[in-house]
């Protein structure tokens, strides 16, 4: 099983960048405690600050990858250009949010990814991430 995760912007900031909302820990340290957690999933990871780079990852690997777990962060609530390109892969594409974002500002209450993701994981910390992964496992087992 492969499964692509691709983080939008200021993400490469993690464990630095207003810790009281996505805590402390560096998205490295985290991913791999993740790939030694399911040894048997093989992972490709991706970030960017550039809208243009998602979308050419996501056609990259959005025929070959069994599932996508996707941080677009603020591109969440911005990019047409990436819901576009999520309707245009095979893939399934789980939205992913390490805060809540229907609790914080109310522009982060809207998300263009949302429509045409699998599904939506938020709140849990870095944790959303492994349940992404449990859901697309989830999803291969149907």
């Amino acid at each position: 099983m492969k499964i692509c995760i691709i983080n939008g912007p200021n993400l490469n900031l993690l464990g630095t960048r207003e810790t009281e909302i996505y805590g402390s820990k560096g998205f490295e340290t985290f991913y791999d405690d993740l790939k030694s957690e399911y040894s048997n999933i093989a992972f490709e990871y991706f970030q960017s600050n550039i809208e243009g780079e998602i979308i050419d990852h996501l056609q990259k690997e959005g025929f070959s990858a069994d599932g996508i777990l996707l941080n677009a962060a603020a591109y969440t609530h911005t990019s047409v250009g990436i819901a576009d390109a999520i309707k245009s892969i095979d893939s399934p594409v789980i939205e992913i949010h390490i805060s809540n974002t229907f609790s914080r500002e109310e522009f982060r209450h809207k998300s263009f990814i949302s429509p045409v993701a699998k599904g939506i994981i938020a709140g849990f910390g870095l944790d959303s991430y492994r349940l992404g992964v449990e859901s697309i496992k989830a999803l291969k087992d149907v």
